[in-house]
């Protein structure tokens, strides 16, 4: 394993500043403290920079706020200007609705070894139980087993067993060129991995497939996964599904990146570099 890599963390956002209060909140209380946070910001409103701009000044990390004009749902190039804009060696991926335990970082670090990125795994939170996450400001990731277990027998989340932590093990790497399931909603890569790739494809715009696409090019390239189930799981506030324009063109694309034998996205990070 690496020791104490600096961490980026990457969290993609838009106009919901109510959710990434929470999950900057989350992170002022990690246990492990070599990091920074970059707020990848996809077009949000003077809410979120005036957010952004409190937790810069009160937060016990670095918080850096990259923001793009808004032109509809542009997740793989605002996350590709917010590693451009970090020299951290380690990438770490979270969506601005998916809150995280105090172990979270030190988990991700644990698994962080050359060659390999780290496909995380999420909860999901109902529509009720995240309400009250933010109208009272709940610190849910200070919660116990014991209190999780609760919670959900009333409802309020889909499932608590991969809130449970094991330590690292071969078992974390038995499935290197599974690409299915990988997301950036919780994802660590080295950001060496992720330039020589030429991170995320700009052209999947609209929802989805886009990190399908980054993860199926990693492996291309040699990068393998370890998985981060039990050890580096987050917390998903219930939302309205997005809507999925897009999602028929993003697929055709991944399907033709599977028959396609390159690994550097044609239009990615390197324009930002």
């Amino acid at each position: 394993m690496t020791s104490a890599p600096r961490i980026a963390v990457v969290v993609a956002t838009y106009n919901w500043p109510a959710a990434l209060d929470r999950v900057l909140a989350a992170l002022a209380d990690q246990t492990y403290r070599a990091f920074e946070v970059i707020v990848a910001d996809d077009g949000s409103g003077p809410d979120t920079a005036d957010l952004v701009q409190r937790w810069t000044e009160r937060a016990p990390f670095a918080v850096r706020h990259v923001w793009q004009e808004d032109e509809g749902f542009r997740a793989a190039a605002i996350r590709n200007r917010a590693v451009a804009a970090t020299e951290a060696e380690y990438i770490l991926f979270l969506d601005g609705d998916c809150v995280v335990r105090p172990d979270f970082l030190a988990g991700h670090a644990a698994l962080a070894s050359q060659g390999h990125f780290v496909a995380g795994n999420r909860v999901l939170l109902s529509r009720e139980f995240s309400d009250r996450i933010l109208e009272q400001q709940l610190d849910v990731w200070t919660w116990s087993n014991r209190r999780w277990i609760s919670e959900r027998l009333s409802g309020g989340l889909t499932r608590w067993l991969p809130l449970l932590r094991l330590s690292p093990g071969a078992w974390r790497d038995r499935a290197p060129r599974a690409w299915e399931g990988a997301k950036t909603c919780n994802l660590g890569i080295w950001r060496e991995d992720f330039l020589a790739v030429n991170g995320l494809d700009e052209r999947y715009t609209g929802w989805g497939y886009e990190d399908s696409d980054l993860v199926i090019r990693l492996i291309r390239n040699g990068v393998r996964r370890r998985d981060g189930r039990l050890g580096t799981t987050v917390l998903h506030l219930w939302h309205q599904e997005h809507e999925r324009a897009g999602a028929e063109q993003n697929l055709a694309r991944l399907a033709a990146i599977q028959e396609n034998p390159a690994f550097r996205a044609e239009v990615g990070v390197d324009r930002y570099l």
